[in-house]
């Protein structure tokens, strides 16, 4: 048996995927501190070690990872589907960028120790508790600060998804991950699911060459999606500021979560695939009108239900239809949850903090704001008031308590003065460098007028409305 290991640290980082690699970023960047990070797996990157292949970004390359080191070159695409849009990097180009971030960036500050195939075991009197996965060494870490857990924002995926449902013998369901490794085709492609995962599935599909009407699309429910082109930063930051008057206004108006998603849609800066059906999900995820298009053209669409269990005979149906199956069917599971619900406490405690979201669907720079607010000098209620946990739970009908909750985090940052200035600069914030554009740019002078203007309003407005315990199922 191997002695017990001892280390002392002023941070331990619980998960080094992309919430934690963009706090720790930013916390050595702006606060004399040891950080020890430990994960179960082999190498920083989180979800992205283990993503589908043909997965691209939701949002642009130029406003994720962390603050200090660029992804991509801020380059917009001129062909493709992407074109007229900042380049979205692909899940090799991520995990090649956060292993370098780690190992020419953290590590060589001298500051930061990396603990992969280790295991969290909990805290006792003693510290807290690790142990490797490859050799079994315990170590126990002596926290002279904060205990940071990164994992709230762990996104669940269908690599490492148990399959929610029954499936017979010799009946191929595969994650998306082993679409590229068929030898056989088959007849034909069943996709199970109704996030943005199966809309990038089918439209992988589609790019492959499959032709629609071998395409068959089981999802239980429809997404309210950003529409791509408002969700642009840096040349392009006019139409996100736009973005963000759009949603002040319509926030100050609405009396509930679908209209507020309805005068979105008509602003141009909400879509859904089905026009006819109403959408019960929103996760934040970002399309562009050429995929929606695209995603329209399969017909053999089944709506508002779900598989309970799939046969030689084809599927069962929570309703208790069955779809019969045709010869040679590839069935694609992707009813991963994706992005999870995340709870409202307190995210700072006395040597403790749990990450949270406190922007919009952006998930790096929410991390990085809790690094940047962690190193001022402020006590744990002030900081709580500056990371307001947004309560995200994937329903569309939490959408105006998610708007509320980031209004007024918005708006407690704005006031401190050394916070503020870190976020307009940091290359995170979609906005950043909007303000320096805004001499030539008169559609982005407006932009900024009607935010400024609308704040007030759409915070009273909500303020009025009784918060809606949106439903999980």
């Amino acid at each position: 048996m191997c002695p017990v290991r001892v280390l002392e640290t002023d941070y331990l980082v619980l998960g080094a995927g992309a919430s934690g690699m963009a706090f720790t970023d930013t916390l050595v960047s702006r606060a004399s501190a040891d950080v020890v990070m430990v994960d179960r797996l082999p190498a920083p990157g989180g979800h992205w070690l283990d993503a589908y292949p043909f997965v691209r970004l939701h949002q642009p390359s130029a406003c994720y990872g962390v603050p200090s080191t660029q992804l991509g070159n801020d380059r917009i695409d001129d062909a493709g589907p992407n074109a007229g849009f900042y380049e979205r990097a692909r899940g090799d180009e991520i995990r090649d960028y956060f292993a370098k971030v780690m190992e020419q960036r953290l590590l060589t500050t001298g500051k930061v120790t990396f603990l992969p195939l280790t295991e969290y075991r909990g805290e006792d009197v003693d510290g807290h508790h690790l142990v490797s996965r490859l050799t079994g060494q315990d170590t126990v870490v002596k926290v002279r600060s904060r205990f940071v857990d990164a994992t709230p924002l762990q996104a669940e995926i269908p690599a490492r998804h148990t399959l929610p449902f029954p499936v017979h013998d010799g009946i191929r369901v595969l994650p998306p991950n082993d679409l590229g490794d068929l030898d056989d085709i088959g007849g034909s492609f069943t996709v199970i699911g109704a996030g943005k995962t199966s809309m990038d599935t089918c439209g992988w599909l589609l790019e492959m060459g499959v032709e629609p009407d071998r395409i068959r699309w089981i999802r239980s429910r429809e997404s309210w999606l950003f529409d791509r082109a408002v969700f642009q930063p840096l040349d392009l930051v006019a139409a996100y500021m736009r973005l963000q008057a759009d949603w002040v206004e319509a926030a100050a108006a609405a009396d509930d979560a679908s209209a507020f998603a309805h005068d979105l849609e008509e602003r141009r800066a909400f879509v859904r695939i089905d026009p006819n059906v109403e959408p019960g999900i929103w996760r934040g995820a970002t399309i562009s009108r050429a995929e929606v298009d695209a995603l329209r053209s399969i017909e053999r669409v089944v709506r508002r239900r779900r598989v309970k269990a799939i046969s030689a005979a084809g599927v069962t149906l929570d309703d208790g239809d069955q779809l019969a199956a045709t010869a040679g069917e590839i069935y694609v599971d992707c009813t991963a949850a994706g992005t999870p619900a995340t709870a409202t406490a307190p995210a700072f405690e006395p040597g403790r903090i749990a990450l949270r979201y406190v922007t919009v669907g952006l998930t790096t720079w929410s991390a990085a704001i809790f690094g940047a607010v962690e190193a001022l000098p402020e006590d744990d209620a002030t900081k709580n008031k500056l990371c307001l946990p947004v309560p995200f739970t994937g329903e569309a009908a939490g959408l105006l308590d998610v708007v509320q909750a980031a209004l007024r985090g918005e708006v407690a940052r704005s006031k401190n003065t050394e916070l503020l200035t870190w976020n307009q600069a940091c290359r995170l914030n979609p906005a950043r460098g909007a303000a320096e554009r805004m001499a030539d740019d008169p559609d982005l002078v407006a932009a900024f007028s009607a935010v400024l203007a609308g704040v007030g309003p759409a915070l009273r407005h909500l303020a009025a409305r009784p918060a809606v315990a949106a439903s999980t199922t």
